[in-house]
């Protein structure tokens, strides 16, 4: 037993902790909650930023974490209340230690929404709003810069270990991206704000350590709510299918606030796994 214990000692000592935090829990509406927003980090470090909504900026400074450390920054969609925080984000890169350029990822474009370069062209391009920050979109530059790509469906990207698979669901008409993180072993999804019509949410969270879906309607909501997001029902198929370890439920709007019990009920009658609800700086281990 002394052997087996001296034989599994290194693996011990050099595994890395993985955790999730939560910057923003809330929707686009005003709230206490910031808008949605999330960070992985490794051994303390912020390695990857999910979405940067209304809120999100103070959140990042009270999660105490640096833009230094970030490999990339991945947009799911272009609303509002999931990347408005960005430029504030750019800014503040001046201002920090950072000496290579951040990747940022988003959707491509369609006839009603611009995709990620479009977007930032429109933010920092040489006409721009902000354009007197228009040098961050020079890798050659001596502050702080970034590089924007657009990510297609199925397509795959890495960063050091950090693997990212990006799959289109639907949101309406806005183009959106589902995310999975794949590091040392574990697995993150971010299910983005979807209908889930299709099976791909549920194919890319198969298996996954943590599922982060958006509970933004009630199972009693409106029409018109159900054409953008899915439903209880909806979020409790695909938990069944995929079995992630960790439901972790976003995106909480007032029209949903009250009605988490009765969404645990729905879901728990085809999910056996463990199933929180975001808190504004929740981090999970």
């Amino acid at each position: 037993m002394k052997h087996l214990l001296l034989l599994f000692l290194p693996i011990l000592l050099f595994s890395s902790e993985i955790s999730l935090q939560v910057l923003g829990s809330g929707g686009p509406e005003l709230s206490e909650r910031a808008s949605a927003s999330y960070l992985i980090k490794k051994d303390g470090k912020a390695i990857i930023l999910i979405d940067f909504g209304g809120g999100a900026f103070l959140r990042f400074g009270q999660a105490k974490v640096k833009i230094k450390d970030l490999e990339a920054v991945l947009i799911t969609h272009l609303h509002i209340d999931h990347v408005v925080e960005l430029p504030a984000l750019m800014k503040a890169g001046y201002f920090s230690d950072r000496e290579r350029p951040l990747n940022i990822l988003g959707p491509q474009q369609n006839r009603y929404f611009p995709g990620l370069i479009e977007y930032i062209n429109l933010q920092f391009g040489k006409n721009g709003a902000y354009r007197y920050m228009s040098d961050i979109l020079s890798k050659q530059s001596e502050s702080f810069s970034i590089y924007p790509y657009e990510m297609s469906s199925n397509e795959v990207q890495s960063f050091n270990d950090i693997k990212i698979t990006a799959v289109s669901v639907n949101h309406g008409v806005v183009p959106t991206l589902a995310y999975k993180i794949e590091i040392e072993g574990k697995s993150i999804v971010f299910s983005a704000d979807t209908t889930a019509q299709s099976n791909a949410l549920q194919e890319l969270a198969k298996g996954a350590d943590i599922l982060v879906a958006h509970h933004a309607i009630p199972t009693d909501t409106c029409n018109g709510a159900k054409s953008l997001h899915m439903t209880p029902e909806r979020i409790s198929e695909i938990v069944a299918y995929a079995r992630p370890e960790t439901l972790l439920l976003s995106h909480r709007m007032n029209r949903t606030l009250g009605s988490e019990e009765t969404s645990t009920a729905i879901i728990k009658k085809t999910y056996t796994g463990k199933i929180i609800w975001a808190e504004d700086l929740m981090e999970i281990k």
